[in-house]
């Protein structure tokens, strides 16, 4: 790898827009202080030393921020620059060993080498590292064991290659010593500590002077834990601004031992929690240490767990938003992986000490009754408990014990015993059928919500069983065959996704009657919707359909008025077969809530047509919008600068062979863009002027592997005065050296150091 000269003096940064949505984590590594001589020093260690590969490792007990100071230099653009391969797992207490290796395989090879089921991924794992210059992150580990059984997947060298440890364990991180020493995170001073309260509460602001004192002594209190400094400013930022009552809480924290600390002010967080949000937090517990939880997911969860408030309205998308974002504002949820600049947080977590905390309460509170593994003489009765259960490997395995008996789980009906049922879903865990049916659980579970079996192909008599589940709100599934009407009777669904290997021919009829649908996602060879306007009413509308997305999908067998049935639609993803032949938006004005679009062309197809972009006029409130295999003709990209409110822009190739051509916006505008990434396009030549992208912040530029593609980023860029960040994957040198350049350039001119600039190989 040829390595550009590193961007940045020391600077660190999460890599994303300045313009940060309002649900930013409260760990977002521009707002933490305390850490910047830390991170100094475990950059050198990285970047400097013995060419030989080399542990690097830091400790320090639970609260200290040892996770968000490794995250903090993983992604320090210089950091980026230096290794060719990097990758971040989370070790934790149990961990599996094939699931880390695949998930390391994965980030190291950009998943662009699929993993068969008889792989010896830890051997192909040695492969792909031989010979480069890799960072690894293992983190959270507890044990000698984990490293013994990891570290020997990853092969010596002279390449200057690091692993990074974070335990909290000091004999665990000496024992795993190489050639560098461990590094002790220290506690934070009280000026430090003060620091990082006052960001956290007054967002950027200074203290008023009358808050001064108490503010200083709550900061004081916390004892040099960042844990515990930002779970008392997500508190005390809801308080009242009153210097008695900041002293009260610095008086409490004063007789804590610093062991108790965390947990007590967890538990003075939750106490402060609305009480519709502690069940969102407290579902978060059930799934497994360090788990990326997807936002996304997350919500839809929650929702069908009528856990969000104004659940029977049109906006209970965002009510759970807000849920969410009151969390992060109290720093009990995580951002661990980066923000989709279109769709706040893609990725939260929990703090293993707040889902220590979470786990506790759901036993001591009865909101959860453990039924993994199997013990006899746990009981399993009660009727004013609010039944959850986790299921996983372990939980199928106890079906087949001799004296473990399914009817032991309360079959609780929520109306008259004012509980709920809920069950979290297997998806996180592969199902292993040698063990059991999961239909056999099923049948048990009359009053369950969500059903999550994404990973396991059911038999044909998956309907069947699924007929007394008449309370799921979501349901995901993957099958062989589906009919909608095989789920018509489940009047409450909110959300069906489906995975199938075969072709679907799916009655639109019948999902007009589904009126309280709010998202559908439909994974399949292919698609066909018969919509016959003699069976069902024209006037039929699902109004609660948020999101709608099908994979490979054919549209002249859809009647031109399907999407006028989904008037308050938000998102739209689909991959189409067939060249268009008519508008894909007839009346673009019926869509005026369409914010995200994502379309998938058949490019051969579209490159050997002719006037199909006048088919391609989108909605005009468009602010995302994703374009897979599209050829970008004058006429398109006229189409698409047509959208005045668009913010993000993706366009993707996905065909090698095409030609390559010059694409210029000269004489263009894209008033609001923001965000603009170009991945694997054929372009060669790229011409801009400076009224083309005015508010520019960030643009991703990934090639394919051995194509010259674009050899520099437009002169003009660099009068763009909002833009932040350059990203370059797999590009010619003289694009990354006319990105540094331009770098310079800016630095030159406002004295500013403030473009980032990444480039990786």
């Amino acid at each position: 790898m040829d390595v550009v000269e590193t961007c940045g003096k020391g600077t660190l940064s999460s890599g994303e827009p300045s313009n940060k949505p309002s649900t930013a984590s409260i760990y977002d590594d521009d707002e933490v202080v305390g850490f910047e001589k830390d991170a100094e020093i475990i950059m050198k260690k990285l970047i400097r030393g013995t060419k030989e590969r080399d542990l690097i490792s830091i400790y320090g007990m639970p609260g200290l921020g040892k996770t968000t100071l490794a995250r903090k230099v993983y992604n320090n653009p210089s950091i980026v620059n230096y290794f060719e391969v990097k990758a971040w797992c989370a070790v934790s207490q149990a961990y599996n060993r094939s699931t880390l290796l695949v998930e390391i395989f994965k980030q190291a090879t950009n998943d662009k080498i699929k993993i068969k089921e008889d792989d010896d991924v830890a051997d192909m794992l040695r492969k792909v590292l031989i010979g480069k210059r890799y960072l690894i992150v293992l983190d959270d580990i507890w044990e000698v064991e984990a490293w013994e059984d990891l570290g020997i997947c990853f092969p010596q060298g002279e390449c200057g290659s690091r692993v990074m440890v974070t335990t909290r364990i000091e004999q665990v991180a000496k024992h795993l010593q190489h050639h560098s020493h461990p590094y002790s995170l220290s506690f934070l001073s009280s000026k430090k500590s003060w620091e990082l309260l006052e960001k956290k509460v007054f967002r950027g602001e200074s203290c008023p002077p009358d808050l001064l004192e108490a503010g200083l002594q709550v900061a004081l209190h916390c004892k040099g834990l960042p844990l515990v400094v930002v779970l008392i400013a997500g508190m005390i930022a809801k308080m009242d601004r009153e210097a008695s009552l900041w002293l009260e809480v610095a008086n409490d924290l004063s007789s804590l031992a610093l062991g108790e600390q965390s947990m007590k002010v967890i538990q003075s967080s939750y106490d402060h929690l609305e009480n519709h949000l502690k069940p969102c937090l407290l579902y978060m517990a059930l799934f497994p240490e360090d788990h990326k939880i997807t936002v996304d997911d997350l919500l839809k969860l929650w929702m069908a767990e009528e856990f969000v408030l104004n659940v029977e309205t049109e906006n209970m998308e965002e009510a759970s938003r807000v849920c969410l974002s009151d969390l992060l504002n109290r720093s009990l949820i995580i951002m661990v992986s980066g923000m989709r600049f279109y769709d706040n947080v893609q990725y939260c977590s929990l703090h293993d000490v707040v889902r220590e905390f979470c786990l506790r309460k759901l036993t001591e509170d009865k909101y959860m009754q453990l039924t993994v593994p199997y013990n006899p003489y746990q009981h399993l009765h009660s009727t004013e408990s609010r039944l959850c259960i986790f299921i996983h490997d372990d939980f199928v395995k106890q079906l087949d014990h001799p004296d473990y008996q399914l009817d032991k789980i309360p079959r609780l009906d929520f109306k008259e015993t004012n509980s709920l049922e809920f069950i979290a879903h297997p998806k996180l865990n592969v199902w292993n059928n040698q063990y059991s049916n999961p239909l056999d659980l099923v049948l048990k579970l009359r009053f369950v919500r969500v059903l999550d079996l994404m990973d396991v192909e059911l038999p044909d008599s998956w309907a069947t069983a699924i007929q007394s589940l008449t309370e799921l709100r979501y349901l995901a599934l993957c099958v062989k065959q589906f009919e909608l009407k095989w789920i018509s009777h489940l009047h409450n669904l909110q959300t069906l996704r489906l995975k199938s290997s075969e072709k679907l021919r799916l009655r639109a009829a019948t999902l007009w009657e589904m009126t309280k649908l709010r998202h559908v996602n439909i994974d399949c060879f292919s698609v066909a919707w018969e919509d016959n306007e003699q069976e069902s009413s024209s006037t039929s509308l699902l109004e609660n359909m948020k999101s709608f997305g099908t994979c490979n999908i054919r549209f002249d067998n859809m009647n031109a008025r399907f999407w006028w049935r989904f008037p308050n639609l938000e998102e739209l993803c689909l991959s189409v077969e067939d060249v268009p032949e008519f508008p894909y938006f007839p009346i673009v004005e019926v869509h005026s809530h369409l914010h995200f679009l994502s379309l998938e062309f058949p490019l051969i197809e579209l490159f050997n047509s002719f006037g199909w972009e006048r088919f391609c006029v989108f909605p005009s409130n468009l602010r995302h919008l994703d374009l897979d295999k599209c050829f970008l003709t004058e006429e398109m990209v006229l189409n698409i600068a047509r959208l005045k409110k668009l913010e993000s822009l993706k366009l993707f190739l996905g065909f090698p062979s095409m030609r390559s051509y010059c694409w210029d916006v000269t004489n263009v505008e894209f008033p609001s863009l923001k965000y603009l990434g170009l991945f694997f396009m054929k372009i060669e030549e790229w011409k801009a002027s400076e009224e083309s992208f005015p508010v520019l912040e960030k643009l991703v530029i990934s090639a394919w592997p051995g194509f010259r593609g674009i050899k520099e980023i437009p002169p003009s860029f660099a009068d763009i005065l909002t833009l932040r960040r350059i990203e370059l994957f797999d590009c010619t040198d003289s694009l990354g050296v006319s990105a540094m350049n331009m770098k310079r350039e800016i630095e030159e001119n406002t004295g500013c150091d403030s473009l980032q600039v990444v480039i990786q190989k």
